[in-house]
């Protein structure tokens, strides 16, 4: 397997150049202390150095070793609590942390590249951290100010983790039915009691103190997901002093053994009256927890993206060396008794594909990043509100798109290793098994499509919608004619998709089952432009300095193949939605 190289010069590209993000950054006040390109830079390069050299090395080793469970605690793998050590120490565990409480303060958009790096090296290992950050953005959204002095700053030093417990064996995304239950105690803490399955880092040996936001029901909460609390339960109880105390009454019953991510311990935790705080107010935990969960879904997406890149970076070392065969043109290397298999169309085809994917991905992943930027500290309310419904629209598209294609990638650069990629040695398979994952959790992939079509789109009645489409027409009506090649194919998608956004619309009041039946179909439909306009957006940028580097003819070839060979896969995914709902119900359940 290829040693990890974080895609630096990639990240600085759209950053700096396509999305001049310290022009953003200078309009912000609240930003413009704490970060500008030069310090962005230093940042970014400091952590890739660390995480190749200290958690890339883990992937393979923890993978095969993965963790393990004895009378209710958890070994990870040989070399974690070190690596986790020397990770929170480089201030890693609070990158996009409240400053107030410790906390980097970084923008998200430089968070999302960390994030990157951090799972392309090790996505068992990231997923300790990720947890960790987004409670951490819950309780400082909603918690009471004695309960972020007294939780955060530790959380932000990686002293101590954080978990978020949902799921329980009854309940995976219909949350209203959970049966956890919290009783109030006189002195305004409360007792929970409730299993929680599917708890990542519920349990583990990389902290001191785990701090689990548990989502439960108060005695007299009302029936659905209007009556769920969230409750913040310490593994260990904290003094009034910041010491520890007592264990509380929880405890970890398993872990799951699972296909993928085998040095993330995924818990069943238990909850026996355990002591907790109430976070915000009552009835009000779902609102809470999705800060939260929101969070993650973005992060989900880039871990589809990082796996892909870890896969093309393999892939495509592998293709310089292999040789076998010769090209179709006749002999590429006559010295040699083959030519290397980079030469092939097919291997051409299937890293272009990886590239052209990642590379969208970093964008697209990047843009909504800017956007929550945007929401969070923009001085102008109408620029913040817009900024925010477009993160509530591009959020699954982001989950589920970036995943689908990081599973798309990383089975093509196993097929770039033929049989090598199947066996353990040059852990292709690994990166299949770890990226599968990523399409399930922090909610299904055809739930997030529902969630887009059904919640997002239809369900704002378009106007979700119309900022990212009128944003797209106002760069193809300003864009210049030299851009036509990658302008009037990205005028057309957007057509397509605003014809079928449209009829969806009409389709809809008459039928409830063409929402369902539309929605996958949509959302791909709707990545594929979102990146097309990303591409778009990189080839204005790579057309004006061609002359300069290498670096930006590729960029440009690398569009021209997406436009050429990966955005017209939108016409047979329109052909399925125009087909309806009624094929879907042609068989009775009992003919299955």
């Amino acid at each position: 397997m290829a040693d990890y190289k974080a895609p630096l010069r990639d990240m600085r590209f759209v950053l700096n150049e396509v999305f001049e993000v310290s022009k953003l950054w200078s309009r912000l006040p609240a930003l413009a202390e704490v970060v500008d390109e030069d310090t962005a830079s230093a940042v970014l390069e400091e952590a890739g150095k660390l995480i190749a050299e200290t958690i890339a090395p883990l992937n393979r080793s923890g993978d095969e070793q993965g963790c393990t469970w004895s009378n209710g605690a958890v070994k990870t793998p040989t070399g974690f609590p070190e690596a986790y050590q020397a990770y929170a120490e480089g201030g890693w565990a609070s990158v996009g942390g409240d400053p107030q409480f410790g906390g980097m303060g970084m923008p998200k958009v430089i968070c999302a590249q960390v994030e990157e790096m951090l799972n392309s090296a090790n996505l068992s290992f990231g997923l300790y951290p990720m947890l960790t950050a987004g409670a951490c953005l819950s309780i400082n959204a909603h918690a009471s100010e004695a309960l972020k002095a007294a939780y955060l700053p530790n959380m932000y030093a990686g002293v101590w983790a954080g978990s978020m417990c949902l799921t329980e064996p009854h309940a995976g995304t219909d949350l209203g039915i959970i049966r956890t239950k919290a009783e109030p105690q006189a002195d305004s803490s409360y007792k929970v009691s409730g299993t929680k399955i599917f708890i990542t880092g519920g349990e583990h040996d990389l902290t001191e103190n785990i701090i689990h936001l548990v989502l439960a029901r108060l005695p007299d909460a009302p029936p659905g997901p209007k009556g769920i609390s969230l409750f913040l339960v310490p593994k260990i109880m904290v003094n009034a002093d910041g010491s520890l105390g007592q264990r509380n009454s929880l405890s970890c019953g398993s872990i799951e053994h699972k296909m993928g991510i085998k040095a993330s311990a995924t818990c069943v935790m238990n909850f026996d009256g355990a002591t907790g705080w109430i976070v915000d107010a009552p009835n009000k935990g779902l609102a809470a927890m999705f800060t939260m969960m929101n969070y993650e879904r973005l992060g989900v997406g880039i871990q589809g993206l990082s796996l892909g890149e870890r896969s093309y970076q393999n892939a495509v070392e592998y293709a310089r060396d292999r040789i076998q065969s010769r090209a179709p043109t006749g002999p590429a290397d006559p010295d040699k008794a083959a030519d290397p298999i980079i030469v092939h169309p097919d291997v051409r085809r299937m890293l272009l594909t990886m590239k052209a994917l990642n590379e969208g991905g970093r964008a697209f992943s990047s843009y909504v990043a800017l956007q929550l930027d945007t929401a969070k500290y923009s001085d102008d309310a109408a620029t913040r509100d817009r900024a925010q419904e477009l993160v509530v629209l591009l959020t699954p598209v982001a989950k589920a798109f970036l995943t689908d294609m990081g599973l798309e990638t990383t089975v093509h650069g196993q097929q770039v290793f033929g049989g090598h990629g199947y066996i353990r040695e040059w852990g292709q398979e690994q990166l299949i098994r770890d990226c599968r994952i990523t399409q399930i959790y922090e909610g299904t992939n055809g739930i997030q499509a529902l969630d887009l079509l059904g919640r997002k789109v239809l369900g704002s009645g378009g106007a979700f919608y119309k900022h990212f489409a009128d944003e797209i027409k106002a760069f193809t009506d300003s864009a210049d004619a030299s851009l036509a090649e990658f302008i009037e194919p990205l005028k057309a998608a957007i057509a397509n998709l605003e014809l079928m956004t449209i009829d969806l619309l009409e389709r809809a009041k008459d039928d409830p089952n063409e929402v369902s039946a539309a929605s996958v179909e949509y959302l791909h439909v709707f990545g594929y432009t979102a990146y097309a306009y990303m591409w778009a957006l990189m080839a204005r940028t790579a057309l004006s300095k061609q002359d300069q580097d290498v670096f930006y003819q590729t960029k440009l070839g690398t569009a021209r193949f997406f436009f050429a060979r990966l955005l017209p896969r939108i016409h047979s995914l329109i052909a399925s939605v125009k087909a309806g709902s009624a094929s879907l119900y042609l068989l009775d359940a009992d003919q299955f």
